[in-house]
C-alpha cells in the first residue's frame, strides 16, 4: 500500500495552522492618496499642475469618484493639494512654503513630544545634531549682517525680564546662526524644535545667574563666529547647548 504525502499548504507537521506573514490592505481612498503622493513627490506632478477630473481619475485606479474625493481630503489636509472653486477652478497640487513645511513639522513634534516614542532627551539630542555642525557652517559663510543681528539679540536678551521674553531672544540668537548658514532646510528643520521645547519644556525656575551665563555664552560664540573659527565656535555650541539642558525638564 502506497502512502501518501500531506502537502496541505500552511500547516505544520503538527497539522496546526501557521499563521502568515501577511499585511491588511490599507482602505482604497488611502492606496489612491498614497499612489497620487508617489506622483507629486517624484515630480510626475509638479507645483501648479491640475489633476484630472475625478471620474477620470477614479476610472484610472478603478474606483468610485467619492472613493476618489476622500484620497484628495487626505492630500489637502497635508498641504499637497488645494481645491479651487469655479469655471477655471479644480484640483491642483500645492506650492509649498517654508513655513507650512516647519508648521506641519511642528504639530507632529509637538503631539509626539514627552512620550515614550520622542522623550525630551531626544529632542534635545537632535537639536545637538542639527547646530552644532550647523554653527561650523555659519563661522564660514557669515555676513556683516547676520553678525549684526546676534549682537542685537543678545543685547535684548540681557534687558529682557521674565522667562518668556529671555527665551525669545535666546530662540530668536540660534535662528540667525541657522540663518547664516546660508541653508534653509535647517532653518525649516531647527524652528519646531525651538518651539516645541518652548511650549512643552521650558522650565520657570530657572534663576538669573542661568541666564546671565547664557548671555556670556553667545557673546563667546558671536566672538569666534566673527574671527570665522568654525571648530571653535562649533566647539562653544556644544558646550552652550549642554549647558541649557537645565532649562528644559518634562512635564
Amino acid at each position: 500500500m502506497s502512502s501518501t504525502k500531506d502537502n496541505t499548504s500552511g500547516r505544520s507537521g503538527t497539522g496546526t495552522a501557521t499563521a502568515l506573514p501577511v499585511s491588511r490592505l490599507r482602505p482604497a481612498y488611502q492606496q489612491v492618496a498614497d499612489q497620487l503622493r508617489e506622483l507629486i513627490l517624484d515630480g510626475s506632478l509638479a507645483p501648479g499642475d491640475r489633476l484630472p477630473p475625478e471620474g477620470e481619475i477614479g476610472g484610472n485606479f478603478g474606483v468610485s469618484r467619492s472613493t476618489v474625493r476622500e484620497a484628495l481630503r487626505v492630500l489637502a489636509s497635508q498641504g499637497l493639494v488645494k481645491t479651487v472653486r469655479g469655471t477655471t477652478g479644480g484640483t491642483f497640487v500645492s506650492h509649498i512654503e517654508p513655513d507650512q513645511i516647519s508648521d506641519f513639522l511642528e504639530a507632529g513634534i509637538g503631539l509626539m513630544s514627552g512620550s515614550a516614542a520622542l522623550p525630551l532627551a531626544a529632542i534635545l539630542e537632535a537639536r545637538e545634531l542639527l547646530e552644532v555642525p550647523a554653527t561650523a557652517i555659519a563661522a564660514e559663510r557669515r555676513e556683516q549682517r547676520h553678525l549684526d543681528a546676534l549682537h542685537a539679540a543678545t543685547e535684548r536678551e540681557k534687558r529682557s525680564r521674565g522667562r518668556s521674553m529671555k527665551f525669545q531672544e535666546h530662540r530668536h540668537f540660534h535662528g540667525i546662526i541657522m540663518e547664516a548658514t546660508g541653508n534653509g532646510l535647517l532653518t525649516m528643520m531647527t524652528q519646531p524644535v525651538f518651539h516645541v521645547l518652548r511650549t512643552r519644556f521650558l522650565n520657570a525656575d530657572s534663576p538669573a545667574e542661568f541666564w546671565a551665563q547664557v548671555d556670556d555664552q553667545h557673546e563667546q560664540i558671536i566672538e569666534l563666529l566673527e574671527a570665522g573659527d568654525g571648530e571653535a565656535a562649533s566647539a562653544a555650541m556644544r558646550d552652550h547647548l549642554r549647558y541649557i539642558r537645565d532649562a528644559y525638564r518634562e512635564q
